[in-house]
């Protein structure tokens, strides 16, 4: 059967986007790395290119994903164990690094069990399946990741089934619920812990408080989940997240390997009872390989690295430099957002200018990441800084040299 004509309508579906200014960039291909040395972090060959790039959109918080401990780890579980599972979980793909990270991420959460999974992403969609019954309300926050919007697609929720409050703001969240219909039996309430494109986090304590006297009003529960992927190893003393950073936390937490811990796969961690019903019912945990063990190994490494001595050190050095870089930007005329994550944004609030800073940066050997809409709202438009805890002093003044350069 011939293409020609799906390829013809995706190629003038694929024009519009790019007319519109929302399509991807081509993907810069990264062919080698260069460890930290002197005064200098990091640095990364593009493929093309003999320049090296400092890299300020890498998710690497703690950069251990090539620490030598989470490099061994990975090397000796695969060596021993292969670099598959060759099955999913119930056939018989359950490996001891699976199991030992799953009891390593409940007991850093203060949780009673977790489910690891390929990516957060499909935990989102996992725990939307397994939650969602047909007398559940989803009441979500405006900028929420886009896999908790989809998971509740997925899922099969109905429009008039779910609502969406206003950013981070639980006076709007109250009247949500005071709106939820009749006979509804479950109401779940997500949000990001830390929002990835902006480093604010929600606040959650205050959340607590707006559902605390709705608690009893529905006989299924009404429940927080929070996708803390940017927060959980790079926010708070002890990395927690923003749960440390509020003083509370959520019922449900999803988390990611993938940012702070430097290695791969994602996570749900609760009761012991949600995460069975996640064994029995989330599809993309039953009919999806899990994370290799090199990759549930390292992740395990770098959870002891974090809950220890050397974590807070690199925690400590990640505030430090956030806080360098966002008092730069606001020294230069920038705007950004408060905080002490190590997401920094820089609201250009125009997408040409947006996409003349990312390659104003790129010439100058900086690599960030440019946010336009839809994926941030219209006036919102940002380059985002991600710090990383091997970058140096001298790195964040390189990049703010390069914004004073820019000719806004």
């Amino acid at each position: 059967m011939s293409l020609r004509a799906l390829d013809r309508a995706l190629e003038a579906e694929t024009a519009a986007l790019a007319a519109e200014g929302r399509a991807k960039p081509p993907e810069r291909v990264i062919t080698g790395y260069l460890p930290p040395e002197g005064d200098r972090g990091p640095r990364y060959r593009l493929q093309g290119s003999e320049r090296l790039f400092l890299r300020m959109n890498a998710n690497d918080y703690l950069s251990l994903s090539h620490h030598p401990a989470t490099l061994r780890a990975a090397e000796e579980a695969s060596r021993e164990l292969g670099v598959g599972p060759g099955a999913v979980r119930f056939i018989d793909g359950t490996f001891a690094p699976h199991v030992a990270l799953e009891a390593a991420v409940a007991r850093f959460l203060g949780k009673e069990a977790a489910r690891i999974f390929s990516s957060a992403y499909a935990a989102n969609l996992g725990l939307a399946l397994a939650i969602t019954h047909p007398r559940t309300f989803w009441i979500g926050d405006a900028l929420n990741h886009n896999s908790i919007i989809r998971a509740q697609r997925i899922a099969g929720v109905p429009p008039e089934r779910r609502a969406v409050y206003a950013h981070n703001d639980p006076d709007d969240l109250g009247r949500r619920l005071a709106a939820v219909p009749e006979g509804i039996e479950r109401v779940i309430v997500v949000f990001d812990g830390v929002f990835s494109m902006r480093g604010d986090h929600a606040p959650l304590a205050a959340i607590v408080r707006v559902l605390a006297p709705h608690r009893e009003r529905y006989p299924g529960g009404l429940v927080t989940v929070m996708d803390d992927s940017h927060g959980i190893g790079a926010f708070g003393a002890t990395g927690r997240g923003a749960a440390e950073v509020c003083g509370e936390t959520a019922d449900i937490v999803v988390g990611t390997f993938g940012k702070a811990f430097g290695a791969n796969g994602g996570f749900v961690a609760a009761s012991a009872a949600i995460i069975e019903a996640l064994r029995q019912r989330a599809d993309t945990t039953i009919y999806s390989n899990p994370p290799g063990v090199g990759d549930c190994a390292a992740a395990r490494e770098a959870l002891r690295i974090c809950d220890g001595p050397e974590g807070r050190a690199r925690l400590a050095r990640l505030q430090e430099l956030a806080g360098r870089l966002r008092r730069g930007v606001s020294a230069l005329g920038g705007r950004t957002l408060p905080g002490t994550h190590p997401i920094v944004p820089l609201l250009t609030g125009d997408t040409g200018r947006t996409r003349r800073l990312v390659e104003h940066l790129h010439g100058r050997e900086i690599l960030a990441t440019g946010l336009a809409y839809p994926v941030v709202p219209r006036g919102e438009e940002t380059v985002r800084f991600q710090v990383n805890a091997d970058h140096t002093p001298a790195d964040i003044d390189r990049v703010l040299a390069a914004l004073q350069a820019f000719r806004w």
